[in-house]
């Protein structure tokens, strides 16, 4: 029988368990919960230490309060008025296999925070809430807490709040010392001011940002070259990449929110693609309209040497390195001709760095490299 025990936010934990094998001690002792592994008042206390972070990302619009089984939010009226939701959901992938190795949980919680508030800015929402997952097979106290505190701070940074959460210990699913985390985002954007790609026209220019690494793709590629096939530790320093190993995998999803929210208010963007897994090659497609295509012009953005170390260690193709990787440039703004001036001022008081690398043309929906 599979029995649960829900307590409630900031953390619900669900335990699942077998408890046939137990079934033989049940004549002769009382079996507890804890003997399937599962401390609830470990939890609880857990719990008690995480609703302080979450608290420090509350606003107005937060109506619920610790406790309840689901998490409530208001709108605001008087900033949006005819609001359209806007929601993502996403995990961090096998990155967390490094975060394991290095012990470093605080990152990944930004991680999972950034790549989500990148998704919905890209059609102009603004993020609202947010709520995260977090799947245990035996909850480490210390460990939760620094994974949930680099979702609050992010949370923080992006201007939305963490409302709600799950963590889940369920002894046996996953090895000691390990974890999954996944998140889902809510934001908002006017009805009419949505943007979909529908004002790409022929001559507009391609605007790329930088990311500061992976992000949080490709990880699965990256872990065979980098500790397979070339033999690397976490702690190993390669002069190629002017760095240890470890630290350059475990940079954090950049959040474009901030300065994405500046060229959306100054209404200068036509487009905007988040450039995740499949890379340049698959997400720019995403955003142009039935009619155009996009041409990207190699060598008009600084490849970040990670990049070029890993696509040398495996003698990997260009256009499989095009649509596995960022390449180092984390986000595409389309920006029509005549707004790119204001769109350049608007980096450079961002203090944000763009590059040119392309630009829209007659086509059917694809990304040609020149």
């Amino acid at each position: 029988m599979l029995q649960s025990m829900r307590t409630v936010f900031p953390h619900k934990f669900i335990p699942a368990t077998d408890f046939t094998a137990l079934a033989q001690d049940m004549e002769d002792k009382s079996i507890t919960y804890a003997d399937a592994g599962v401390d609830i008042e470990q939890a609880n206390r857990t719990k008690q230490r995480i609703k302080y972070l979450a608290h420090r990302t509350f606003n107005k619009s937060v109506l619920s309060e610790i406790g309840g089984f689901g998490g409530l939010f208001a709108v605001d009226k008087k900033k949006f008025h005819d609001p359209v939701l806007v929601s993502s959901v996403d995990g961090v992938g096998t990155k967390l296999k490094l975060a394991f190795e290095m012990g470093l949980h605080h990152t990944v919680g930004g991680d999972l925070v950034n790549h989500c508030v990148n998704d919905i800015a890209v059609q102009g929402a603004t993020p609202l809430f947010f709520m995260d997952y977090l799947a245990v097979g035996k909850l480490d106290p210390d460990v939760a807490e620094r994974v949930v505190s680099g979702v609050a701070e992010a949370c923080k940074h992006n201007g939305c709040a963490l409302i709600g959460g799950e963590t889940a210990e369920m002894p046996g699913m996953y090895p000691d010392g390990e974890y999954d985390l996944a998140g889902f985002i809510v934001g908002a954007v006017e009805r009419e001011r949505i943007v979909t790609g529908k004002a790409v026209q022929m001559g507009d220019a391609l605007v790329g940002l930088p990311s500061t690494g992976l992000h949080t793709n490709g990880y699965s590629l990256a872990r065979k070259l980098m500790f397979q096939i070339a033999g690397y530790q976490p702690d190993t320093y390669v002069n190629e990449i002017k760095g240890k190993v470890g630290n350059e995998l475990m940079k954090q999803h950049k959040s474009y929110w901030p300065v994405i929210r500046r060229v959306f208010e100054a209404d200068a963007v036509s487009a905007m693609a988040h450039i995740t897994g499949g890379g340049i090659t698959e997400n720019l497609p995403r955003v142009l309209p039935k009619g155009m295509s996009a041409v990207v012009e190699m060598g008009t953005w600084p490849v970040l040497p990670i990049f070029e170390h890993m696509q040398k260690l495996g003698n990997i193709e260009p256009a499989e390195m095009m649509r596995t990787f960022n390449m180092g440039i984390g986000m595409i703004l389309v920006v029509p001709a005549k707004k790119f001036k204001k769109v350049q001022t608007i980096l450079e008081r961002a203090g944000e760095k763009g590059y040119v690398i392309g630009k829209i043309v007659k086509g059917e929906r694809k990304v040609q490299y020149s």
